[in-house]
C-alpha cells in the first residue's frame, strides 16, 4: 500500500513537472515568433527577395532600399 502511494506522489509529480516544462517552452516558442530580429546585415539576395534594392552609393558598404529589411546593410 505504501509503494502505491509513493509511486503516485511521483507520477503526480512528473506530470505536474512536464505541464510546467510544456508551458514554458510554449511560451518560449511563442517569444521567439513573435519579435522577428533583424539581421545586422543581409545578402543581396535577401534584400532582393524580400521587396528592396541595393543602394551602393552609401559610403562603406551598400544598403537595402525599400521591403522587408529596408536601412540594413548588404553583405
Amino acid at each position: 500500500m505504501r509503494i502505491r502511494r509513493i509511486f503516485a506522489a511521483v507520477f503526480a509529480t512528473a506530470a505536474l513537472a512536464g505541464i510546467g516544462l510544456t508551458g514554458a517552452a510554449t511560451a518560449t516558442a511563442a517569444t521567439a515568433t513573435a519579435g522577428s530580429v533583424t539581421p545586422a546585415s543581409v545578402t543581396p539576395g535577401e534584400c532582393t527577395d524580400n521587396g528592396g534594392t541595393i543602394d551602393r552609393s552609401t559610403p562603406v558598404l551598400p544598403t537595402c532600399r525599400g521591403g522587408m529589411y529596408d536601412g540594413q546593410s548588404v553583405d
